[in-house]
């Protein structure tokens, strides 16, 4: 059975617990033996990504009131070593949607009635959507400056918008203290490691689409949501024989802020600077030792994307026909500018994460 443990002492609580953390302050991971992955295993009558929950910590069927259809994006051959995939393509338009499906399963599985969040914009609009599908009063907090386009698709499913004037990082401890003044469930996708359950799934489809992972992976890195989830399931695919050797991992963080560049064991301590790249705009990782400390066994380098090309990177990625927001666009920037100074052997993918009309003022 599922539950949930400290990566600090290991002290395990239930699924069913209202805490976020354990109480010595360390993050919770999930204790939970993944059944081997096999193709046989997954159910190709679902059109979203709870075909893959046999793979999933799933005890219910619930999954059939929270799903919105999320998942199952198409992977474009875009230029002669370089594959897209249209996470894009999502009910929220955003890839947050593959984890907030399964936390709100969590959340509607254990009784939950409301809960607080905080975010960039994006992981605010899925959580809000799938909490409105799930009938879960919902409140979200977002930094000031957050794209208006965002904070309205969030209103439009009813929850509550409070736009805190500070900082990313300041925003999530002001989220974090009313949820432990107001005993709110804290319905974060850094915090429960449920939300990587759901963000496994993009590899799963890459592997189900393509019959192989590509030789370079490229992954935009804030908190880490859909990077943490990426380990989970090759370390899946590796041990169940279908993948012999793991893709090397390139890390893209914003110039701007970038907290893991030329980091060892800890984050660096810094100040964040105002960046196109707003998605990823995190100077406080939460994970981020857990980032940086892995036992991923594939190569990982940590990479940033020069702020002065992501406006041409998503001029570019819009003429081929893929109009991105600017975070989506500092992911191919960091691409193209890798390229052109470094060999990069095989083919390589990245995820166009988030659609363009998000982020226009």
């Amino acid at each position: 059975m599922a539950q949930f443990k400290c990566s600090s002492c290991k002290t395990t609580a239930p699924l069913s617990t209202l805490s976020f953390k354990c109480s010595c302050g360390g993050l919770y991971e999930l204790d939970f033996s993944t059944p081997k992955f096999s193709m046989n295993l997954i159910d190709t009558k679902e059109f979203n990504i709870f075909r893959y929950r046999a793979f999933m910590p799933l005890d219910n069927d619930l999954w059939k009131q929270i799903t919105l259809g999320e998942g199952l994006t198409s992977i474009i051959h875009y230029s002669e070593n370089l594959y897209v995939k249209l996470d894009y393509a999502m009910p929220t338009l955003s890839f947050k949607d593959r984890g907030a499906a399964v936390l709100v399963w969590l959340l509607k599985t254990i009784g939950v009635k409301k809960v607080v969040q905080d975010s960039s914009g994006n992981a605010g609009n899925s959580v809000a959507a799938y909490c409105a599908r799930a009938g879960i009063e919902c409140e979200i907090f977002v930094p000031k400056g957050t794209s208006p386009k965002k904070i309205k698709m969030i209103e439009s499913h009813g929850a509550t918008v409070t736009v805190f004037d500070g900082t990313r990082d300041e925003t999530a401890d002001a989220c974090r203290k009313k949820a432990a003044e107001e005993n709110t469930y804290y319905a974060n996708h850094v915090y429960n490691p449920m939300f990587y359950q759901g963000t496994k799934t993009y590899i799963y489809e890459i592997y189900e689409q393509l019959g192989k992972i590509p030789d370079n992976l490229f992954i935009p890195v804030g908190n880490g949501t859909l990077l943490i989830g990426c380990r989970l399931a090759l370390m899946e695919l590796y041990e169940a024989g279908l993948i012999k050797k793991f893709p090397k991992i390139f890390i893209v963080q914003s110039e701007k802020c970038a907290p893991l560049f030329n980091a060892t064991d800890t984050p660096l301590e810094i100040v964040p600077h105002n960046t196109y790249a707003e998605g990823i705009a995190v100077g406080k990782p939460m994970r981020g030792k857990e980032i940086l400390n892995s036992t991923y066994a594939g190569v990982q380098e940590i990479i940033l994307a020069p702020e002065e090309k992501i406006l041409p990177a998503r001029s570019e990625l819009a003429l081929g026909g893929f109009f991105v927001e600017h975070t989506t666009a500092a992911t191919y920037a960091a691409y193209t500018d890798y390229i052109s100074k470094h060999r990069l052997e095989g083919n390589s993918l990245i995820p166009l994460c988030g659609a363009g009309l998000k982020s226009e003022k």
